[in-house]
């Protein structure tokens, strides 16, 4: 007999180019009114930002078009504000997933109330995570991803603090009500950003097989989703312009964020969360970097996981040695996109890596992980090998 647990979302999703067109429809069905336009400062400055603009000419609009990377609580403070002034009904989200999260939680402390902090998730070491209930409906979002991270799918995020440290919350109602996927629109992204971002998408699908809290259901959605972007990958990282490659890179993002939503993130993500808050890095870069290590650490412990990997990717095993064979694609892969790969070339002090490690110890991906952390220096010798 299979027991299992499987959390799905409510979301609607239109893929197709120019599916933006269809922002002004997808708000009057929503009864969104008053929304609020949130980008960053680079989107900001793209063609696709003013056309985005023109329409919502009909609309009353407050725009917000400087949310910084891994967000911040004084961030959403200052969305909230403005979004209580402006009496907003709704979100509209140009970008990744900084972008979606400011938005998720600008829509966690209206309903749930200030402060932000008191809505997050605890982790009790060993493996005890504590999630607030939350019953009150959200405002709805309406994301136009522009990443591979598949954040605008998830009902999680993290919001950095001032102390440097990520507070992570989850919530069913804060996935996006309506998601535009337009591989059109995704040529205003540099094809080295969708590469980096892809690779954190690409670990929701692994993490996603080796999770404490998977199920056949995610299993299925990561397996398709880390084909999607093996060939995804590799396309765009040669026709970085094609519309058809970077659709199938969208659309493995989104089968990612589906699997993150239920089977949770693990270690990998942890030492990523904990990078770009200490370090300031970007997630995508993070992600890059750390996926392979982070593999090779669990591997041990899942050699079931590694020999589903290997068989899904078509992958010539030698003397059943999967995880040999799952490293060496991963490796490959990193080689054919020129994404980082090594922390000190993203701007990481070695110094900083003992602090990172210990912050690890406290983060929720942890309880999900299947090999147990032990302690922190196991944590820094593999930042030190990521290093």
């Amino acid at each position: 007999m299979t027991a299992f647990q499987h959390q799905s979302t409510r979301t609607r999703v239109v893929c197709r180019a120019d599916a933006v067109l269809d922002l002004p429809d997808e708000l009057r069905k929503l009864q969104v009114r008053r929304p609020m336009l949130l980008t960053s400062a680079r989107m900001s400055r793209t063609p696709l930002f003013g056309q985005l603009r023109s329409l919502l000419a009909d609309f009353q609009v407050t725009e917000v078009a400087d949310i910084p990377a891994h967000s911040s609580v004084a961030t959403v403070q200052r969305l909230a504000a403005l979004a209580l002034a402006h009496q907003a009904d709704g979100f509209v989200c140009l970008g990744g997933g900084s972008v979606c999260d400011s938005a998720k939680a600008t829509a966690l402390v209206l309903a749930e109330g200030e402060p932000l902090a008191q809505h997050a998730s605890r982790f009790i070491p060993p493996a005890q995570v504590i999630t607030p209930n939350f019953v009150r409906e959200k405002l709805p979002i309406v994301a136009i991803p522009m990443t591979a991270s598949g954040a605008e799918v998830t009902p999680s995020l993290g919001i950095r603090t001032e102390h440097g440290t990520k507070l992570l919350f989850w919530d069913a109602a804060l996935a996006s009500r309506v998601i535009l996927i337009d591989p059109q629109a995704n040529l205003h992204m540099p094809d080295k950003v969708m590469q980096a971002t892809a690779m954190n998408g690409l670990a929701h699908c692994i993490e996603g097989l080796y999770s404490k809290n998977r199920s056949p259901v995610t299993d299925a959605l990561a397996v398709a989703g880390l084909c999607g972007f093996d060939r995804a990958m590799r396309a765009v990282a040669q026709h970085p312009q094609e519309v058809a490659a970077r659709s199938e890179m969208l659309v493995a993002a989104h089968v990612s964020g589906m699997v993150l939503a239920s089977a949770r993130s693990c270690l990998h993500h942890a030492l990523c969360h904990v990078l770009g808050a200490t370090c300031g890095i970007g997630h995508g870069e993070a992600n890059a970097v750390i996926l392979p290590h982070a593999l090779r650490f669990n591997a041990p412990a899942v050699p079931e996981a590694m020999q589903h990997m290997a068989q899904a990717l078509g992958l010539s095993i030698q003397a059943a040695r999967p995880t040999e064979a799952v490293l060496d694609w991963l490796l490959d892969l990193q080689r054919v996109t020129g994404v980082p790969t090594r922390l000190r070339d993203v701007g990481v002090a070695q110094a900083s890596l003992r602090g990172v490690a210990e912050h690890v110890l406290h983060e929720r991906g942890l309880a999900y992980n299947p090999r147990v952390v032990t302690s922190a220096q196991e944590m820094q010798d593999l930042l030190m090998a990521a290093w």
